[in-house]
């Protein structure tokens, strides 16, 4: 890597194109967006998991001038010949392909790594990618196991690189008004904070019988730390959140965005004590593995967050099929993506209409983050590596509790739980010759 590619300068604010989410956004609008920067000013990004989010995190990243894709990575043939084509659509070049991550860590021209993998492969390649001297911007959940998020957190607290979590809403100027509604005290003494989501959308997943993997995807990649299985479609792309294998349900989905602001309007870290009630109450007989319904409580001295989840039904609180309230004293405030609002306890205060979002949560977290690569300065970060552990470490506490079917007690000192049986479910076991990365 070029030395003035380390020595960013700042220049003019980066500005943000579009408001809309980047997976809707028209690519062939890039092309007119994107001004002409030259090689020394240039960023240059490899992607790692070409699917969904990798690239709606790659297509706001590319509303940034300086910003220049050079690599993609995915283990689907089909999937880098799809995306390769909605970058040609933007006016881009076609970047260099790679089959494995480590092949395209040794690129040194490559600046910043995007990881859209799995939750599975997450600590792998976030680690490898701070020992090649990378910046990254990591999907959410940090990790599929509280070990690996401890790893994660150590290996970047010890790291001079830019870490960024994509935990968006932190971006989101209407969340940040919210929370500091929450802090001044309006509310009253706040006795109980949900979080929830209620995603009427999905339906069942099907049992499919065991295949061949398609022509093109290098499986055994796919899998990489994750137990040997024969290739079900069911575990590939979008559905592997449902199998714990690889990720851990709508808890670890929705609830690390959801969760993450309970905690941060909360100004609180660990539980005392979690418990979790649910099953597939919805979808008995479906092949994924997660709970479609949960109910988790987690203790704290003087309140309780509980979260909630339900497929196939939209009705959540307060009318809304996601969210984050703070119950008061005084009054409620109830927070979701479109925006929030406040509703007073009788005539304890007055009541505050919708509050709505405006731009793009997205696009502001990937410039927060380039400005950050850009200067040098780790404190820019609106969700660095902390804030992606702490709402990890919560909601795969949450599962724990769920899997032991018990009251669980949690032990700060010690980072692990009072009761031995529920530690076994706090740790990473890697298959087929993976290891996890040393601490």
């Amino acid at each position: 890597m070029q030395s003035n590619r380390r020595n960013f300068i700042k220049k003019s604010t980066l500005a943000i194109a579009g408001t809309s989410a980047s997976v809707l956004f028209p690519m062939e609008l890039l092309a007119t967006i994107r001004k002409r920067v030259g090689p020394n000013d240039r960023i240059n990004v490899g992607l790692i998991g070409c699917n969904g989010m990798g690239f709606s995190d790659l297509t706001s990243m590319l509303k940034i001038s300086e910003v220049n894709v050079i690599a993609l990575c995915d283990v689907d043939k089909s999937v880098l010949e799809a995306r390769t084509a909605d970058l040609e659509k933007a006016g881009l070049k076609k970047p260099m392909w790679y089959r494995d991550y480590r092949k395209l860590l040794e690129n040194p021209d490559i600046d910043v790594v995007l990881i859209g993998t799995p939750d599975h492969w997450h600590c792998l390649q976030l680690t490898d990618a701070l020992m090649a001297g990378k910046d990254v911007y990591c999907e959410k959940p940090i990790a599929n196991s509280v070990q690996e998020a401890n790893i994660m957190l150590n290996y970047v607290g010890s790291s001079d690189r830019m870490v960024q979590i994509g935990q968006w809403q932190r971006s989101q100027p209407h969340f940040v008004d919210a929370i500091n509604f929450v802090h001044s005290g309006k509310l009253g003494e706040i006795r109980l904070s949900k979080a929830w989501a209620y995603q009427g959308w999905m339906k069942p997943v099907p049992i499919l019988p065991d295949s061949a993997p398609p022509e093109g995807v290098d499986y055994q990649m796919w899998l990489g730390p994750a137990p040997e299985r024969s290739f079900n479609p069911n575990r590939f792309h979008f559905n592997f959140r449902w199998f714990w294998d690889y990720a851990g349900g709508l808890m670890t989905d929705w609830g690390v965005h959801l969760i993450d602001y309970a905690l941060y309007g909360m100004k609180a870290g660990t539980p005392k004590s979690v418990m979790a009630l649910g099953g597939k109450f919805a979808y008995k007989d479906d092949a994924s593995e997660t709970p479609d319904t949960l109910q988790t409580v987690y203790e704290y001295d003087g309140f309780s967050i509980l979260w909630e989840h339900a497929t196939g039904i939209s009705n959540g609180n307060y009318g809304r099929d996601h969210g984050i309230s703070f119950i008061g004293n005084n009054g409620t405030l109830v927070l979701d993506r479109k925006g929030w609002e406040v509703i007073p306890e009788d005539d304890r205060m007055e009541r505050i209409p919708l509050q709505k979002n405006e731009g793009s949560g997205l696009d502001l977290h990937t410039v927060n983050f380039i400005e950050a690569v850009k200067s040098r300065d780790a404190s820019k970060l609106h969700a660095p590596i902390k804030v992606g552990y702490d709402a990890a470490l919560v909601c795969h506490m949450g599962n724990v509790a769920f899997k032991t079917g018990n009251r669980i007690y949690w032990d700060a000192e010690t980072g692990n739980f009072k009761e031995t049986a529920a530690n076994v479910h706090l740790k990473a076991n890697y298959h087929n010759g993976w290891k996890l990365p040393l601490v």
